[in-house]
């Protein structure tokens, strides 16, 4: 039995459970929180003591996550959004809204969408720090178990308790080298031709539009902080689309 009592639990705690969890090491931990390793080993030993168990065990030059620590980092999310949402005024008001907000999204939809994201949310909301990681093919588990708030893909991932949003519609293109070859007018060409990789069905030939959605967890529907972000992407998205060159 732990000597500690569950009031000794607070939100610095919380979030460093999960941050622990989601860097898989001390040093990425402490970069992640500003603060020394030594205080991150410090605060591990005080919720080891609370939970009156080992949450983490050594791997190479790293740690892992015990089955039990992953359960409570998914806890510990969810304590810490309604930790922020209590402490959040009746009224939105976004310069006063301090949070790390995660988003999943891969090359095309990071380099469209998000240094503009970012710029207005410096200006509009500058106690929100802006964090993006690789979506690859999106799971449902990355929102449910809330490893980014949203993600920007045209495959998003489809469940009950998820929510999407077209933004745009683009279309799939070929790029070739002219220094090196014409471009391909036939299928036939197309095919004969030497690739880099073909990740979706060959061009040029009658190919769907592709759109790109927002997608985030229904437990987000109705926040209005959320909302607000929300919004400002799709004013985002349009703005890209409008500016974005025509092609011949």
């Amino acid at each position: 039995m732990s000597d500690f009592d569950w009031l000794d639990l607070d939100a610095r705690l919380l979030r460093l459970l999960v941050t622990v969890v989601e860097a898989g090491s001390i040093t990425g931990a402490a970069q992640r929180l500003g603060v020394t390793q030594s205080a991150v080993s410090h605060l591990l030993d005080k919720l080891r003591a609370i939970t009156g168990e080992a949450l983490f065990v050594k791997s190479g030059r790293g740690i892992v996550a015990t089955a039990r620590a992953g359960e409570l980092a998914l806890r510990a999310r969810e304590l810490l959004g309604d930790l922020e949402r209590f402490a959040r005024p009746d009224v939105f008001e976004p310069e006063r809204w301090h949070t790390t907000f995660t988003i999943a999204a891969n090359d095309f939809q990071r380099d469209l969408l998000l240094p503009a994201l970012a710029k207005r949310l410096r200006v509009e909301a500058p106690g929100v720090a802006l964090r993006v990681i690789p979506s690859d093919v999106p799971g449902l588990e990355m929102l449910r178990n809330e490893h980014c708030q949203l993600i920007v893909s045209p495959r998003p991932p489809e469940g009950g308790d998820i929510v999407q949003k077209r933004l745009f519609e683009d279309r799939y293109r070929v790029f070739y080298d002219p220094a090196v070859r014409a471009a391909p007018r036939t299928r036939r060409d197309y095919l004969a031709a030497d690739h880099v990789t073909v990740v979706y069905a060959p061009v040029p030939v009658a190919c769907p539009a592709m759109p790109m959605y927002m997608v985030w967890h229904l437990r987000h529907q109705h926040d209005a902080a959320h909302r607000w972000l929300r919004r400002l992407l799709e004013d985002v998205s349009r703005a890209a689309i409008a500016s974005a060159p025509k092609a011949g």
